[in-house]
């Protein structure tokens, strides 16, 4: 009997074993795919700074972290390749008693999401709206709004950013009195062989391309570098196919989306299109404010901050032309970003003016948006960058 009672507790406890094994198991299977979401904000408005979330890609849940860093402004983000390091702009018109805004450089603690602040420097120029990386990661590019120049950082081993190794002062002007007095440089990021940097300058009506050298940090302007768009388009941000064949470039102004073939080689663009980003039954005034095409290189996002909807186009595999599909509402007001999470399966909506952010599941075969009662409360958010969370 002894024996048996003890064979029992024995068998009893190896399937504990195996069944608490097997819980960690899924547990640590289910953790590897946890997203860290970092939402960057105006601050003014009820909001301390930079907000993080985590997204379980599985059911679809986010869940608030809190605040985890503060700072002025950090109306766009961006995340090195690694996830240790967080680079902010502060969208502000003055930096130590210049006119200009800041930079702010963060270490990502990827245990409780919290980030460390390394550095704050200026960003030389006054209002940075957007900042990007190079491809190899030891750039930073940012684009100053009211400064109207765009200006490249060396990023050092432990993610501080060093002297620019590049500044470009942007001049003229468009048919806009009130939007396009002067230059307003408004997105900047290489191309995805590295060889070139494109930059949206809603001022004056101008993509401008230039060539970049990966070794000193260097932008100069190609012979064919000045891409002109309609007078009052307002060129906001640009998404790039996977393919580097096709770029597409959000006209913020006019509520249109133009489409240019790309030479990879050469950086010549050649404009193919040109669509609204509204439904056609629309009236009322509207400004187009993000553009992205998804990993695959089939659909086209862009979000309308009146209508407060997100488009969905599809793109031809052939010529890249695109066909307008559907408009679904964004859940809020002034939707200023939008993006797709890692693994392809949700957009995230930040709508800026009613305080929320909203997800939506992608119909993998349409591209259509699905609505989900996922959704969260934050004051005035503006970007949203994912990383993986330990």
């Amino acid at each position: 009997m002894k024996k048996y009672l003890h064979k029992h507790l024995l068998v009893s406890n190896c399937c504990f074993i195996c069944m608490l094994l097997s819980i960690l198991f899924l547990y640590a299977c289910a953790s590897d795919k946890i997203s860290m979401v970092y939402v960057g904000t105006y601050t003014g408005h009820g909001s301390d700074g930079i907000y993080a979330f985590r997204f379980n890609p599985d059911n679809g849940d986010l869940r608030k972290v809190g605040p985890v860093a503060i700072t002025d402004n950090p109306s766009f983000l961006n995340i090195d390749s690694a996830g240790r390091i967080l680079y902010a702009v502060n969208e502000l018109d003055s930096f130590e008693n210049k006119s200009s805004g800041a930079l702010s450089v963060f270490a990502i603690n990827r245990e409780t999401g919290k980030l460390n602040l390394l550095q704050q420097i200026s960003s030389q120029g006054a209002a940075p709206a957007h900042l990007s990386l190079d491809k190899s990661g030891r750039y930073l590019m940012v684009a100053n709004y009211n400064g109207g120049n765009v200006v490249v950082f060396p990023v050092n081993t432990d993610g501080r950013l060093g002297m620019h190794t590049s500044l470009i002062q942007n001049s003229g002007s468009s048919v806009n009195p009130d939007r396009q007095a002067g230059p307003h440089a408004h997105f900047i990021q290489a191309t995805n062989n590295n060889k070139f940097v494109m930059v949206a300058d809603l001022g004056i009506d101008q993509v401008l391309v230039f060539r970049f050298d990966a070794k000193t940090g260097s932008l100069t302007p190609t012979d064919s570098g000045i891409v002109k768009l309609n007078p009052g388009s307002g060129p906001r941000h640009i998404a790039f196919s996977p393919s580097g064949k096709y770029i597409y470039v959000l006209n913020e102004l006019s509520s249109t989306v133009t489409s240019f073939s790309h030479e990879s080689e050469t950086g010549v663009m050649k404009a193919k299109q040109t669509l609204s980003t509204l439904p056609r039954n629309f009236s009322g005034k509207n400004t187009a404010a993000e553009i992205l095409v998804d990993a695959k290189g089939k659909f086209l996002y862009v979000s309308n901050r009146g209508d407060n909807s997100i488009g969905l186009f599809t793109i031809n595999s052939i010529d890249g032309k695109l066909t307008p599909v559907e408009w679904i509402s964004s859940g809020g007001r002034i939707p200023r970003n939008i993006v797709i999470d890692p693994t392809g399966n949700w957009l995230f909506a930040a709508n800026q003016d009613s305080d929320n952010i909203v997800i939506f599941r992608i119909d993998q075969v349409t591209g259509k948006l699905i609505q989900t009662a996922q959704t969260s409360g934050i004051d005035a958010p503006v970007c949203i960058r994912f990383t993986s969370a330990k």
